[in-house]
């Protein structure tokens, strides 16, 4: 059985890097992948939390199915608002999101 360090381990890399792809990137779709690299570390830490606690509980694994599905709304209206961005500035740069104005 593959112990629960190594599931933290991979859990806090996903989350890193994500965090810095947010951090480092300008590209809106680019910034949306490390959201979703971010929002996965996260549901790998709770599974996994919820498996080596107590196995016949389902919490764990009930919060992550509500991340997963936050995560999947949050995408559709983020790639929305990226593509009203492009077709109006021709761009998919986030730091001219604050030139959407009516």
């Amino acid at each position: 059985m593959i112990p629960l360090e190594h599931f933290l381990v991979v859990s806090g890399a996903l989350f890193s890097l994500g965090l810095y792809t947010v951090l480092a990137r300008r590209n809106g779709v680019l910034v949306l992948m490390g959201v979703e690299l971010m929002l996965n570390g996260v549901t790998l830490n709770l599974v996994a939390f919820s498996v080596f606690s107590d196995p016949q509980r389902l919490v764990g694994q009930i919060f992550a199915i509500f991340v997963i599905t936050v995560a999947a709304a949050e995408v559709a209206l983020a790639l929305a608002i990226i593509l009203r961005l492009y077709r109006n500035r021709q761009t998919a740069n986030v730091d001219q999101a604050d030139l959407m104005r009516w």
